[in-house]
């Protein structure tokens, strides 16, 4: 298999699965058609993630070909607002006030392409978050930097010890992944 995928955390848990994988990536534009349902965002930009690595690997990776090639990308929603990666600190801060105390949807979208199949679906977590005070906000955010994180937080450090009160859904889908259906997909595929 190949993930098209650079993210450590996706990574990680593939590892954690004991799925064999390559890593193979190229960079793709994150846009989106402005009027596409939110919970469509994260497929759309998975699909065009497996695309190109698709049409990279026929160009120039024959050892690549035939395999079967998957893509993730995850969203944070509040409200009906998609909150993206943090441009700087100080988007980091505004984006974990805004969490703060609030109830969030992480959204992550999957395509997986085997050929001209192709299985696409989107999961979702709900998570709070207690009330966050500034000074663990601007802690959090100087210590791990979640600058390449959607949402500006990673679950599985220390603003995720301390500060969800509660999870509904799958907690590895807001790591990156939703291992489990992940792996259930994949058997289906493959067969």
């Amino acid at each position: 298999m190949v993930l098209a995928s650079q993210s450590p955390r996706r990574k990680q848990l593939l590892e954690w699965a004991e799925v064999p994988f390559d890593i193979v990536v190229q960079s793709t534009d994150e846009q989106y058609p402005p009027h596409l349902p939110t919970a469509d965002v994260p497929v759309f930009i998975a699909r065009e993630k497996a695309i190109a690595v698709s049409k990279y690997i026929r160009e120039g990776l024959p050892q690549h070909i035939g395999k079967t090639i998957l893509a993730a990308d995850t969203v944070v929603v509040l409200g009906d607002t998609i909150i993206g990666k943090p441009k700087d600190r100080e988007d980091a801060i505004r984006i974990l006030q805004s969490l703060s105390g609030q109830k969030h949807a992480v959204i992550t979208g999957v395509v997986i392409l085997k050929g001209a199949e192709e299985v696409a679906f989107a999961d979702i977590t709900y998570v709070t978050f207690h009330p966050l005070t500034n000074e663990q906000i601007v802690f959090y955010v100087e210590k791990y930097k979640p600058y390449d994180k959607a949402g500006a937080y990673a679950i599985q450090e220390w603003i995720g010890v301390v500060g969800i009160k509660r999870i509904e859904g799958d907690f590895y889908n807001v790591m990156g992944l939703p291992v489990s259906r992940v792996v259930r997909e994949l058997g289906k595929v493959d067969r």
